[in-house]
Order: C-alpha cells, then sequence, then structure tokens
C-alpha cells in the first residue's frame, strides 16, 4: 500500500531559484500542498542580471504569465543569440544565434549543403542563412508572426532581465497563490535519528518550521543538502578553470543590442547583458592567471557605461553535488551546483529542477528508484551542458598562458567524440534530448575553428545549379525576416517599456 502523500514543502532561501519554485509549485500542486519560503533580507542573492535562454519561455508560459508585463516589470530586454568576440582569436567574432539555420532537405540538416558550397569555394557565412543572426547584426527584434502557408520565420528568442526583479515579480505570483513567506535565517537544521530525513529548520528567532520536502536555494553554502546531509561536491575546475567572477552594472549606451555578448579576456572572459535601464557586466577569470585587483581594474577599464555601482566579487568551483536529490531534499540553483554562465544556463538548470522534480514528484515514502532516476537525469543534464562550456575553452587559437592551459587540458571522452565526428564529415550527434541542439553546437565548433574534412556524399545528390538556388533562397528568407523587424529598442518602446527611473549617480 502505497504511503500517504506529503504535504508540507519548505523552501529554504528565495532569489530566482526559490521564487521559480514556490512559483510552480504554486501552479502545479494547488491548494492541497503548504508551501513556505524562508529567506532572510540580510542574506540577499548573488543576481547581478540574468541572460536566458528560449527554453524560459515555457517557463513563464506555464504559469500564464503575460510577456510584455513581466518584461516590463523586470527591466528586460529581448535576446536573439551570444556574441563571442575574440574567443577564436583576437579580432575574430561569430554569435551562437537561437533559431534556425536554413531549412533541412531530404534526409540531411542544411549545414551539409553549405559545408559542400564551403568546399567548392563558395564563400558565404553560415550566419548569412540565419534569420535571429541578420536581425542581431542589425540590432533589430520583434516576435515571431509566422502566418499559416508561409515559411516559419526561423526566429527564437530568450531574455535578459534583472535577477532581482524577476524574483519579486514571481514572489508577488506565488504569494498570491497562498505560498507562505517568513522572513528570517536559518540557524539549525533537524534531522531525523532513524531514517536521515530532514524534519524542521529553526529560525534565529527560534521559530520552528517544519516539513516533509526541503527544497535547498541557499546558493553555493548548500546548507542543507551539504552542510545538513553531506551529498559531496564534483569538482570539475580541471576542466572549467574559472574560480572568480566580479560583476558590476553601468549605464546604458546606444543601440539597446538584442544579444549577449562574451569577450575572451587574458584570464577568462567579459559579460555584456545589456537591460532597459542598465547593462550587467562581469569577469569571470581564473585567479592563477590574474589578481583580484587587476580584474577588477581591466573590468571597469572596459565598460561602455559609468558604472553604477561598486563591483562585486564572487568565488566558485565549477561543479555539481553528487546528489542534488538526497533523502528528503532537493538543491536548485546554486545549491545544486555552478556551471559559469558562458552560454546562459543558470536559469535553465533551476528550471529543469524543478521540471524533473515535479516529474518524479515523490510520495512521503521518498521511494528510491524515483530519487536515483531524478539524480541520473540531473547528472545527464549537468554534464551536457559541461561539455558544451569545456569546448568554447578547449578549441582555440588565443595567445597567453591561461588560454594554453586550456588548449592542451585533457577534455571528457563524451566532448572529444563529438569533436572528432564532426571534424571528419560535419556531423553532430545530440543524445537523450541534451539541452543545445545540433545547431547550437554546429555554431560554437565552427566559430571556435574546428573545420570539417568533408561533408555528406549525399550533398552531391544536388546539382550545382540547384545548390545555388537553394542557398540562395535560404539567404533571401534570413534577409527578409530581419529587414522587416524594427529595432530592438523601438519594439520595447511600443510594448514593453520599463517606467522610467530616476538616474543613478555614477561612481566618483
Amino acid at each position: 500500500m502505497m504511503e500517504r502523500s506529503l504535504k508540507r514543502i519548505v523552501i529554504a532561501g528565495g532569489g530566482t531559484a526559490g521564487w521559480m519554485a514556490a512559483s510552480a509549485f504554486a501552479r502545479f500542486l494547488g491548494p492541497s500542498y503548504a508551501i513556505t519560503l524562508v529567506e532572510s533580507e540580510e542574506i540577499g542573492t548573488i543576481g547581478v542580471g540574468e541572460a536566458t535562454i528560449p527554453a524560459i519561455q515555457l517557463f513563464n508560459q506555464s504559469l500564464g504569465i503575460d510577456e510584455n508585463e513581466f518584461v516590463r516589470a523586470t527591466q528586460g530586454s529581448f535576446k536573439l543569440g551570444i556574441e563571442f568576440a575574440d574567443w577564436r582569436e583576437p579580432g575574430h567574432h561569430y554569435l551562437h544565434a537561437f533559431g534556425a539555420i536554413g531549412r533541412p532537405l531530404g534526409l540531411l540538416p542544411f549545414h551539409q549543403y553549405w559545408l559542400r558550397h564551403r568546399h567548392e569555394g563558395g564563400m558565404s557565412s553560415l550566419w548569412d542563412y540565419a534569420p535571429s543572426a541578420r536581425a542581431a547584426n542589425q540590432n533589430h527584434f520583434a516576435r515571431p508572426n509566422d502566418k499559416p502557408g508561409s515559411l516559419p520565420s526561423g526566429v527564437a528568442y530568450a531574455y535578459h532581465f534583472d535577477a532581482d526583479l524577476y524574483a519579486k515579480f514571481l514572489r508577488k505570483y506565488a504569494e498570491e497563490r497562498g505560498v507562505k513567506r517568513i522572513e528570517g535565517r536559518i540557524n539549525d537544521v533537524t534531522v531525523n535519528a532513524t531514517n536521515g530525513h530532514i524534519e524542521s529548520v529553526t529560525l534565529a528567532s527560534g521559530q520552528i518550521v517544519e516539513g516533509d520536502l526541503f527544497i535547498d536555494c541557499s546558493g553555493f553554502r548548500g546548507l542543507l543538502i551539504e552542510e545538513t546531509l553531506e551529498s559531496g561536491y564534483e569538482d570539475w575546475s580541471n576542466f572549467l578553470p574559472c574560480n572568480r567572477a566580479i560583476a558590476v552594472p553601468c549605464a546604458s549606451v546606444d543601440p539597446l543590442t538584442p544579444y549577449t555578448r562574451s569577450t575572451a579576456r587574458n584570464a577568462g572572459w567579459q559579460w555584456r547583458i545589456p537591460l532597459q535601464h542598465r547593462t550587467g557586466n562581469g569577469y569571470v577569470y581564473c585567479s592563477d592567471f590574474i589578481s583580484d585587483a587587476d580584474a577588477q581594474d581591466m573590468l571597469l577599464s572596459t565598460l561602455d557605461g559609468a558604472p553604477l555601482a561598486e563591483p562585486r566579487q564572487l568565488r566558485f568551483v565549477t561543479g555539481k553535488r553528487r546528489h542534488i536529490w538526497k533523502k528528503n531534499c532537493v538543491a536548485l540553483g546554486l545549491a545544486s551546483g555552478f556551471l559559469e554562465p558562458l552560454e546562459s544556463t543558470s536559469i535553465h538548470l533551476i528550471q529543469t529542477g524543478i521540471a524533473k522534480l515535479l516529474e518524479f514528484f515523490p510520495s512521503a515514502g521518498f521511494l528510491q528508484p524515483d530519487i536515483d532516476a531524478f539524480n541520473k537525469r540531473m547528472d545527464f543534464e549537468f554534464h551536457s551542458i559541461r561539455d558544451f562550456i569545456i569546448l568554447h575553452y578547449k578549441a582555440t587559437n588565443r595567445p597567453g598562458a591561461f588560454w594554453k592551459r586550456c588548449r592542451d587540458m585533457d577534455i571528457p571522452e563524451s566532448l572529444a567524440e563529438k569533436m572528432d565526428l564532426f571534424l571528419s564529415n560535419g556531423r553532430i550527434m545530440r543524445f537523450n534530448e541534451e539541452l543545445f541542439t545540433e545547431l547550437g553546437w554546429l555554431q560554437v565548433m565552427l566559430g571556435q575553428g574546428l573545420q570539417p574534412k568533408g561533408y555528406s556524399p549525399l550533398a552531391d545528390l544536388l546539382s550545382a545549379e540547384q545548390l545555388q538556388e537553394f542557398l540562395s533562397i535560404a539567404a533571401q528568407h534570413a534577409r527578409h525576416v530581419a529587414d522587416q523587424m524594427p529595432l530592438h529598442q523601438q519594439y520595447i518602446a511600443v510594448h514593453c517599456a520599463a517606467p522610467p527611473q530616476e538616474k543613478r549617480r555614477a561612481m566618483s
């Protein structure tokens, strides 16, 4: 006989992870579950501005959130991809664009025909056929408006937004649906001596909060999953050596670009995330190759607007918890692990953790097969994203000691297999619905300088004239889609402009 359902869910920590979880539980579990979130305003959150990937649309849509309201409330902007500047080598740049590139024909993806074109001396860029890339290069944006009977636009998009404002937006959503918030710092955790499950947390005020299922959103500390349950941590710094970051917002400048920018630096890389009222910036670096002071000086000297706050430093070790779900505790966000935000996957991993927890939602018995299945799926998600990020560091011709270490490092066999397969005839294998599609891998491998020796022989089934016509139609379509869009800033002004803010004084 199945044990009774659990009824009390306690979320330890707020921020983006905590309030995403609270909102999803309130939406999908309903009023029969008591959902309590404990957070302390004294602790604060890491959020310094977030760039996302298109999957976040599914999360917001599942909650019934109006997109314009969300963008307006979070001072957000739209994102068509990520520009990688100076990654392959100084002076080179490419875009990891969202959405389609050309269209498949017969049994082959579009890029196989483009590879034949290049092998025969053609000079077009792969991104000539990508509507999102063309629009991004023109600072254009509009939501896709695919009409019945017409070719799909091929455009996909995500967002940039203020992470703190997103958490506040979701807090309002969750509390309106019955989530109870308790202000307080957790001082103690009580564990059942028999089964090792967490029974309650005790706040600094002395208040005891009991629960059946605990969600650890306490950040890097991992108060429940690590300090209490000792899950253990897989250290991936041998593959991803950056271990520190400095973040600072700056004043906005025109134009408002519809893409994130990642610029390679001597000891790591710098992000730029444009919001409506400010720009988020940060330098992710390895402390073996640059001092904290020099890293801060470098970041401040390369801002394109006046800094609006004192820089904040973060220290981290890339990797993940060995068991993201242990006993009756599930970790989300930074408590579950950390992969640097090079491909904007932080919020996606929170979203995936919530979705998988709902898929394997436990009874009060917390059966081990459910826990094992969840952990296996999350392990795969972390590992596949890890490999994709490693690719950026491994495939590079940049000079300097840091980049030589990255270029010379051993890499996981799973990544080596992907790279070898692509280098032969441009083939890409996607396994078990891993996050990044063939088009994502294609753009980064080509962008980082991997050049296939050949292409699929099936691409030769087109005559030279047919190949030219096929490519020409794809390029015309991408150009037409991009040209029809307004400027990104104009689109926001019409549809989802945030209220004006008082101008903050720049740092002196």
